[in-house]
């Protein structure tokens, strides 16, 4: 288990752009504007040999009644629970506040060993007045401007002398689930009620969610990573920056995910941006499985779920191998078939088939079936092969690979899927000239 470090503080003091800094990279959406980091974000840093976990957490407001403050509070709690030692951030432009004064008070509780890191620390006369803050009451500060790195090396110096010895494991990659889709449609409850804690803050404000959070489920002795992300919008209605990095990342969770989770607000049904977003989670060959969230709120017939399903099936119909579950979130039914589901898609996106089996099926196929003619000459498949898994990838060698129409290969993948089970999955046809 490696070491972490939590940074915690009063919104808009830099703590971002500081995680940012010491990660290495642009992972926390970074803006002047109050309360734009609302969850907990988890990188890693490197320094002098030693690897440790760094957290990022929502701008801390300690009496404010606020129920998306409040929600940060609670956000920061667990945080500094989880850490072995905090990184709080003041900033040395304004000096210190009653919100510092405040954060202080909670941190001096927590028998935990805490830093002050006096930020925008960018000339000589704000690194000369970093003293003041000793009236927060630690005795370690170190003034750093974490926009151009200085005081950073020094700090970090300090870290690592401070931090637990851990064993060094290897390490493990587990198959990540990207919760997508609109925003409002439960994406956050459903992560919160299989991890059985409130690790999103959820509430009935629409776009809660503004960056992907990554969190470890273990579910049936396996692991999973869930990749909650911001909630999809369409193009035309993300107007203001933050949103547009939200999209950004959200597409991103996609491109770096096993398996995508679609997740619909079963009251509002499917709609064109759902399409999008299947079609984008196909053309990245990303596992797919499609869930109607909020399902206990429907009035129900004898047919309700299998008709409602039909009705997606017959707007998708190119995507129609995508697995589709109902569930209530609220009510935490069903939840658990959906990571049943995702990981038999995980199991299908894995398989490997032997090129002797599949030359079998090749030959099966065209007697069922002959190939077409083109140009007077009948087309031939010499012979198939399976060229890579995760995701499936096959190269079929023949004679006219350009005259082979569309119907045949639409075919071929079907008995495909019928022979071999790759539900959930995009499958990738490849055909060459001999």
């Amino acid at each position: 288990m490696q070491p972490t470090v939590s940074i915690v503080g009063r919104p808009n003091v830099g703590k971002s752009t500081f995680f940012n800094r010491l990660i290495g990279k642009r992972q926390a959406i970074v803006h002047d504007f109050s309360g734009v980091t609302r969850d907990r974000h988890y990188g890693e840093a490197f320094w002098n040999g030693v690897t440790f976990d760094v957290i990022d957490t929502g701008g801390y407001v300690p009496d404010d009644s606020d129920v998306m403050l409040a929600g940060i509070r609670e956000q920061v709690h667990i945080a500094v629970d989880e850490s072995d030692v905090i990184l709080f951030v003041v900033d040395t432009e304004t000096g210190i506040t009653d919100l510092d004064i405040a954060v202080a008070d909670i941190l001096r509780q927590k028998q935990k060993k805490v830093i002050v890191v006096a930020n925008k620390a960018d000339n000589e006369e704000r690194r000369w007045n970093v003293s003041e803050f000793y009236r927060l009451g630690f005795d370690d500060i170190f003034p750093v401007s974490s926009v151009n790195g200085s005081g950073t090396g020094d700090l970090l110096d300090a870290v690592v002398k401070v931090l637990p010895g851990y064993d060094e494991e290897p390490k493990v990659e587990y198959p990540k689930l990207a919760i997508i889709g609109r925003p409002n449609v439960g994406k956050s409850s459903f992560v919160n009620a299989l991890l059985q804690h409130e690790r999103s803050i959820v509430t009935d404000i629409a776009g809660t969610t503004r960056d992907a959070i990554n969190s470890m489920l273990e579910y049936n002795g396996k692991k999973y990573i869930l990749v909650d992300t911001a909630g999809l919008r369409r193009r035309t209605k993300v107007k203001e920056n933050i949103e547009f990095y939200s999209t950004v990342r959200s597409n991103r969770s996609i491109m770096e995910c096993d398996v995508a989770v679609l997740i619909i607000d079963a009251e509002r049904g499917f709609e064109a941006q759902d399409i999008r977003v299947l079609t984008e989670a196909e053309r990245f060959n990303k596992g797919i499985v499609l869930v109607i969230n909020k399902w206990d709120l429907i009035e129900k017939e004898t047919n309700t779920l299998k008709e409602y399903i039909a009705g997606i099936y017959d707007r998708i119909k190119m995507l129609n191998y995508i697995p589709i579950v109902s569930i209530s979130a609220k009510n935490k039914k069903r939840i658990h078939n959906v990571i049943d589901i995702c990981e038999k898609v995980i199991e299908n996106r894995s398989r490997k088939i032997s090129t002797s089996a599949l030359n079998s099926f090749l030959e099966d196929i065209t007697n069922e079936r002959p190939l077409p003619y083109a140009r007077g000459k009948q087309l031939k498949i010499n012979y198939m092969v399976q060229v890579k898994s995760k995701p499936p990838v096959f190269s079929f060698f023949m004679n006219s690979p350009k005259e082979l129409p569309a119907h045949y290969r639409r075919f071929i993948e079907n008995k495909l899927r019928e022979k071999y089970d790759f539900e959930g999955v995009p499958i990738t046809m490849v055909f060459k000239r001999k």
